[in-house]
């Protein structure tokens, strides 16, 4: 069942939903946690994960930290962005755009979100094209310098079983452009002009975008199952299935991919590894925690992508834990009692994150102390009413009187972190000090986080926009 009603144009999109594991196809186990398994088994070794913090306390600045240096890598130019989080890992580290992050141009490009259609895709770009899809399956090719539309195809089935739907994304590999969806089919088309390679149904919708990799489309269904396809004719291969959960956030995530190794979070706040040829799992960690003081941390969701970064794992769950794990045994490095919905950022000898409260944490990677913490929402709560929750479970209800910004993800550019919000600001934050140095006011919702190339920035909205800042 989902509940949906809008606070300034933003849809409620929380998500209550009971899924059930019988019928689907699996390499894996359908309990994740059963030990009883035929084959030889590949399992992590055991560790014991170091909280930084007890989880009843704040979460605060490490006093030998405080105002210490760290290393960032100088920015680099960006060609291409194929993926959601530009490579497999999930991660680049600094790139070279934004600039001033003046506005160039802004286009729309579809369907907007409302009532029954929502805009979810990152955008992806090779070869100087900006690829988007609206809130309806459109997808389009856009000129990167100009924003002029250079294809469109409307994917939508004809059918009436999927006549209102969402979610999905955009990944490319090999000059081809793979898409998937909530209306229940991934797809293949030309990127130079949109033509449909192949399109393939599936028994449930797909709201994340896909990640591929060594000739495998990875994506993960709305039931929490980790479904691949085979880049090159969309016949579907192994799966993997996660734990049912009866609620999450809809906001889905990418699985990342190192080697061999592919990382997938899901609806239940599980964290696994699998081998990309089999299926086999490796480890199976659950990023999640019971808060006496708040009963949405039930909500176990790992909305925002896990990043492979120096072979260290990066989670953050909206349940309130931000985890390091080691890739390769998923021993535990530390954690962090922080609840996210966003897709972490690491460079250098720091990782960034984006919590649900507003505010921005720069950690140490090795160690998980804070340098500095960054409360985006302090001048920027204010009261009103809307949505008892909204795409994110942000809490906006008219009896509440306070409403707080939702953020995007970040990225790190020019030695800035860069982030949008739902109330359609831009900010800019000094990488090192947390000290915000610009906003930009663009007067759209922004839920999606942004994607660099060559030397520009771009924020896809909730309102079908592509904005480009240079």
């Amino acid at each position: 069942m989902m509940t949906t009603l809008r606070r300034n144009g933003l849809l409620a999109l929380m998500l209550t939903v009971s899924v059930a594991a019988t019928g689907c196809s699996t390499v894996g186990r359908i309990n994740p946690f059963n030990k009883e398994k035929d084959g030889p088994k590949e399992t992590a070794s055991e560790g014991q994960r170091v909280a930084v913090v007890a989880f009843d306390d704040k979460v605060e600045a490490a006093e030998g930290l405080k105002g210490a240096d760290f290393f960032l890598p100088d920015p680099k130019p960006i060609s291409e962005w194929a993926l959601p989080g530009a490579t497999p890992e999930q991660s680049v580290e600094h790139v070279a755009a934004g600039g001033a992050l003046d506005v160039a141009w802004r286009k729309g490009f579809g369907q907007k979100s409302n009532r029954g259609a929502h805009v979810t895709a990152p955008p992806v770009a090779v070869n100087g094209k900006i690829y988007v899809m609206d809130g309806e399956a459109r997808v389009s090719a856009m000129d990167a310098q100009s924003g002029a539309t250079v294809w469109s195809v409307d994917l939508r089935p004809s059918s009436k079983r999927d006549k209102e739907a969402f979610g999905g994304g955009l990944a490319i590999a090999d000059g081809k452009l793979y898409v998937t969806s909530g209306y229940r089919f991934v797809a293949e088309l030309n990127a130079d002009t949109g033509a449909v390679v192949w399109k393939k149904p599936t028994e449930q919708p797909i709201h994340g975008a896909p990640t591929v990799s060594g000739g495998r489309m990875f994506a993960v269904a709305i039931d929490n199952t980790l479904m691949t396809f085979d880049a090159a004719t969309g016949v579907e291969g192994w799966n993997y299935q996660a734990l049912s959960e009866s609620a999450r956030i809809l906001a889905a995530s990418s699985p990342a991919v190192s080697g061999d190794t592919v990382v997938a979070a899901f609806g239940s706040g599980e964290l696994v590894a699998l081998r990309t040829g089999n299926g086999n799992d490796l480890w199976n960690e659950a990023l999640s925690r019971a808060s006496r003081t708040n009963a949405l941390s039930e909500i176990r969701d790992i909305p925002g992508r896990p990043v492979i970064f120096q072979g260290e794992v990066f989670a953050v769950s909206h349940s309130g834990v931000f985890a390091a794990t080691d890739l390769r045994t998923g021993q535990a490095r530390w954690t962090l009692p922080i609840t996210g919905i966003t897709t972490p950022w690491a460079a250098g000898d720091v990782v960034y994150v984006v919590g649900k409260d507003g505010k921005i944490y720069c950690a140490a990677r090795e160690t998980g102390q804070v340098y500095w913490i960054r409360d985006l929402n302090i001048d920027r709560v204010k009261k009103g009413g809307g949505s008892f929750f909204n795409r994110f479970g942000k809490s906006t209800n008219k009896k509440s009187k306070i409403v707080r910004p939702v953020w995007s993800s970040p990225i790190l550019a020019n030695g800035r972190l860069v982030i949008g919000s739902d109330t359609g600001e831009i900010v800019a934050l000094n990488a090192k000090t947390g000290v915000v140095e610009k906003s930009v006011q663009v007067k759209s919702p922004l839920l999606i986080g942004p994607i660099a190339l060559n030397g520009t920035l771009y924020f896809a909205t909730d309102e079908a926009q592509l904005i480009a800042l240079r």
